[in-house]
């Protein structure tokens, strides 16, 4: 390939600046480091202006800088007449601003994407060109904007001689003030905003145990789990008064993900984790902040699912779902493969779907979960798809989503876990086990955690059997 790439970045984005020349270079594209060359601290508009510099005088056909954000690079790009600098943060906006605004330098933002993303957005936007006459005249009606030197000195002269008002500094001393206290709010000084708390009310409550065999009454049943190397379970009813040892209460997930779940059914959720001190809870996207508040002094986390349950949503729709949700306070996050697109033998989009939330999850330190609904699967596709969540770098693969036809069988337990053996990544049966002996199947099979959604039913069947043992 003929095309030379300028690669430019500030302290921030040195990393991924090294990391996507590295991709450039295995893609078999030209190119010009402007520098940095360390995370030793710099000015961010010398190393835009240099990439810029490059894009606008034609030695090389594209620029690509990374700073933190983004934005102050492609700010002072725009500032080098010849040069139409976009910050994207998806394949979409990398395609638009080719397509549509032939765009020629390229900013990134390292705060807000990963490396895997990121060599993705460069590729579409090097690829990508503008051909169509509407745009072309658009980009043309651009670059008659760019006002040279004198005619911007003219301006500024101009300016400078009207009659801007007669605020006095009193006047200029509250807007001041005011701003202040406006930046301090979003930057959250909760001081700022007396209705924003950390902290939430517990309403004690009168429960009382009605089954007699939950993990208030048999603990010892929940122990035989664990004493086949479950880590978690999953539990959606907690009943009882008394706390559940905490050797029990630490390896139940406590979930709600019914599509009906009101705020009120998440706030009990959280209430009863936080009273038993559950692993964690489980809950969907939109209730995370909610969670995340009522959990805030509490040792419970926060877990929620992305792509769910279907899976069929964009790589890039997950992984900002991913970040979005860690931002608002989830820590474990079970993601839904593209069961179509690995059925269609579309290998790369799987892996990039994969590997884009798992990214996400790295740069948020949260447990990454890859459900890859064995149902519907077959032996060699199941193979595929848990081979691809390993090179992805994924923690667990889990079986189901407990929406598809059904859920973890044995067998399935046991090929995942022969596919990722001595790799470290855990194994979760979930979906379908309603007995203390399909859990025993699942552990024995390789299982590393147990989700059950049956779990007082799971928990009466497994005291039978210890009562007669």
């Amino acid at each position: 390939m003929s095309i030379t790439i300028a690669l430019g970045a500030d302290h921030g984005g040195y990393p991924l600046k090294e990391a996507i020349k590295k991709f450039l270079k295995k893609e078999g594209y030209k190119t010009i480091d402007c520098g940095t060359d360390s995370t030793d601290a710099v000015d961010y508009p010398v190393f835009a202006a240099k990439v810029a510099r490059q894009v606008a005088s034609g030695a090389t056909r594209f620029g690509v800088i990374v700073d933190g954000a983004g934005i102050g690079s492609s700010m002072a790009a725009n500032k080098i007449a010849g040069v139409r600098a976009a910050l994207c943060y998806d394949l979409s906006s990398a395609n638009n601003a080719r397509e549509h605004n032939d765009a020629n330098v390229l900013t990134l933002g390292s705060g807000l994407i990963g490396s895997s993303l990121a060599q993705q957005i460069v590729k579409k936007f090097i690829t990508t060109e503008c051909t169509e006459d509407r745009h072309l005249k658009r980009v043309g009606m651009i670059d008659d904007l760019q006002t040279t030197k004198e005619e911007s000195e003219k301006m500024e002269t101009t300016i400078k001689d009207q009659d801007l008002g007669s605020l006095s500094d009193a006047d200029i001393l509250k807007i001041a003030e005011r701003v202040g206290q406006i930046v301090q709010a979003s930057a959250g000084n909760v001081t700022a905003n007396p209705q924003i708390t950390s902290s939430h009310d517990h309403q004690d409550t009168d429960m009382v145990c009605r089954c007699g065999v939950c993990a208030e009454k048999q603990p010892d049943t929940y122990r035989k789990f664990m004493d086949f190397g479950v880590e978690r379970l999953g539990l959606h009813d907690a009943t009882g008064a008394a706390s559940v040892p905490e050797d029990v209460a630490k390896c139940i997930d406590h979930t709600v993900l019914k599509p009906d779940a009101t705020e009120d059914d998440i706030k009990t959720l959280c209430a009863e984790a936080d009273e038993f001190q559950f692993a964690t809870v489980c809950i969907s996207p939109s209730y995370v902040p909610l969670a995340a508040k009522e959990l805030a002094n509490s040792s419970v986390k926060v877990c929620t699912v992305v792509g769910f349950p279907s899976g069929a949503h964009h790589p890039t729709i997950k992984a900002m779902e991913t970040r979005r949700a860690i931002r608002d306070g989830a820590e474990e996050i079970d993601m839904v493969i593209n069961v179509g697109a690995l059925k269609s033998g579309n290998d790369e989009l799987v892996y990039l779907d994969i590997r884009m939330v798992c990214e996400a999850c790295e740069d948020g330190g949260a447990i990454s979960k890859v459900i890859i609904e064995a149902a519907l699967l077959n032996d060699d596709e199941k193979v595929r798809a848990c081979t691809l969540a390993k090179k992805a770098r994924a923690d667990f693969v889990k079986t189901s989503t407990g929406f598809g036809p059904h859920g973890a069988t044995a067998a399935d337990v046991e090929l995942m876990a022969r596919t990722v053996a001595n790799t470290g990544i855990g194994v979760k049966a979930a979906g379908g086990i309603r007995s203390f002996e399909d859990a025993q199947d699942m552990i024995k099979a390789g299982a590393t955690r147990i989700g059950a959604s049956a779990g007082i039913a799971i928990v009466k069947k497994a005291r039978t059997i210890t009562m007669s043992s």
